[in-house]
């Protein structure tokens, strides 16, 4: 999962701290009050009509049965000055008056933010809310490997029960839909890719989730793992195959690839890499990677994360690899690790590329650390990246909400009539001042309905 390419000979060369070193710690969370819900007769938003929201509301009138219409009432979207009311519409937002009878939920003058998308995240490794887990050394990735395998077969919690709790505390922090990498391998067989699928059915009414079957172990240096990912993709369980470091880690640049992009092209699936090799290594993959994709006509459906080539590339250079990007529609994610390996988000977005957000492992072998809380991780984004201005602060929540969602090709919820009605509220002042502070999510909805508050998830 993390980076192979410190040096060997210090100690703790791959540990998720030197990685994420000088992260800022969360702050305290800030009182505040719980809102309150009422069945009441809606206050109309605004009278301006919407194709998005009237063809909702048409279909449901087609199905036979009233619209399920929400109002919340006195909430800031993006931190207004003035409060006003959000009508919501079979999970839609709607800039039409409310249906009659609407309920009401009084969001008691909060700020209301779009919900946050993990683009890249470990469930089925986590230990949360299981008891403390001593860490050994490690000084490759192969250690790191091993030391996967022996927590899985300590854990008497299976795979399901741990990701179903880390995934619905993500939920609680505001997460409205995260991309999950399940390791795949002979250790394993699939029971990663089925426990995080179990834990995504039964999350389904307050979570979007797409699995990546990811060969954490190698798909070639690791005989077996193959066959794991196609079965995983012929069974329908996943959403992605992914790959680790073609060349640093599995050491077959051209092998992995083909058995990697071979199974996506065969079962319609997308691919999400990992990719820590800088470098030479790094960019020999890269190019193989946006090869293929033009090669299969996979334009959209391709991913590379981490990618910690980039961060070091010449602005040339940058412009170069960036523009064939672009041109193949291929996404990448980062976890804001740290200042050098924190990709240049701004820079990539001039040539169109998608990048996205995400926690990375939370509480496994790897590491003590992590949260699955996005707010945390776009405050960890702005810090790494040393931002001052509020624009800069705002654009961090906004890789935060909207990048993963580009990632993910899921639509933005940002209030607009038909948009996902995806939203948190708390007390703040403003957007950056709350991506500062991140207090707590007093509030969380998901489709039109409430699925978190007070900082708790509702079953």
């Amino acid at each position: 999962m993390q980076s192979s390419s410190s040096s060997p000979s210090s100690p703790g060369a791959l540990s998720r701290r030197t990685m994420l070193a000088g992260a800022a710690a969360m702050a305290g969370a800030t009182a505040a009050a719980a809102a309150t819900a009422a069945p009441a007769q809606a206050t109309p938003a605004s009278s301006a009509p919407s194709s998005a929201s009237s063809s909702a509301e048409a279909a449901a009138g087609s199905a036979g049965r009233r619209p399920r219409a929400v109002v919340f009432r006195n909430v800031r979207p993006f931190g207004a000055a003035k409060a006003t009311d959000l009508v919501v519409v079979d999970g839609r937002v709607s800039d039409r008056p409310a249906p009659h009878g609407a309920k009401v939920v009084d969001g008691g003058g909060r700020i209301a933010l779009p919900s946050l998308v993990d683009a890249h995240i470990h469930p089925d490794k986590t230990t949360w809310e299981g008891s403390w887990v001593s860490r050994r050394p490690a000084s490759g990735i192969a250690d790191y490997v091993a030391q996967d395998v022996e927590l899985f077969h300590s854990q008497r919690r299976p795979v399901v029960e741990r990701a179903y709790g880390l995934m619905s505390h993500a939920v609680s922090r505001g997460t409205r839909a995260m991309r999950a990498h399940a390791d795949v391998a002979p250790a394993y067989g699939l029971a990663g890719v089925e426990g995080v699928a179990a834990a995504r059915e039964r999350l389904r009414h307050a979570l979007d989730v797409q699995i990546v079957a990811f060969p954490q172990h190698g798909v070639i240096r690791t005989p077996g793992t193959a066959a794991l990912l196609e079965k995983a993709a012929r069974e329908g369980v996943i959403d992605m195959i992914g790959g680790i470091d073609p060349i640093g880690f599995d050491q077959a640049l051209d092998d992995q690839l083909d058995v990697v992009f071979g199974i996506a092209d065969r079962h319609g699936v997308g691919v999400d890499i990992h990719l820590h090799d800088r470098g030479d290594k790094g960019m020999r993959a890269m190019r193989g990677i946006i090869d293929r994709t033009r090669a299969l006509s996979l334009a959209g459906k391709v991913t590379v994360s981490h990618v910690f080539c980039l961060p070091g590339l010449t602005d040339r250079e940058l412009g170069s690899v960036a523009a064939d990007l672009g041109d193949q529609d291929i996404a990448l994610t980062t976890v804001a690790p740290s200042d050098s390996l924190v990709l240049p988000i701004a820079r990539l977005r001039e040539y169109g590329v998608r990048v996205g957000l995400g926690s990375d492992g939370v509480r496994d072998s790897w590491s003590p650390f992590g949260n699955a809380d996005m707010m945390h991780r776009a405050h960890i984004l702005g810090w790494v990246t040393d931002v001052r201005l509020d624009q800069e602060l705002t654009d961090c929540y906004g890789v935060a909400a909207h990048g993963g969602a580009d990632v993910m090709a899921l639509p933005h919820a940002d209030f607009e009539a038909g948009a996902p009605a995806d939203f948190v509220l708390v007390r703040g002042e403003c957007l950056p001042q709350v991506v500062v502070d991140m207090p707590r999510r007093d509030m969380v909805v998901h489709g039109g309905v409430v699925v978190a508050r007070d900082g708790e998830f509702l079953d």
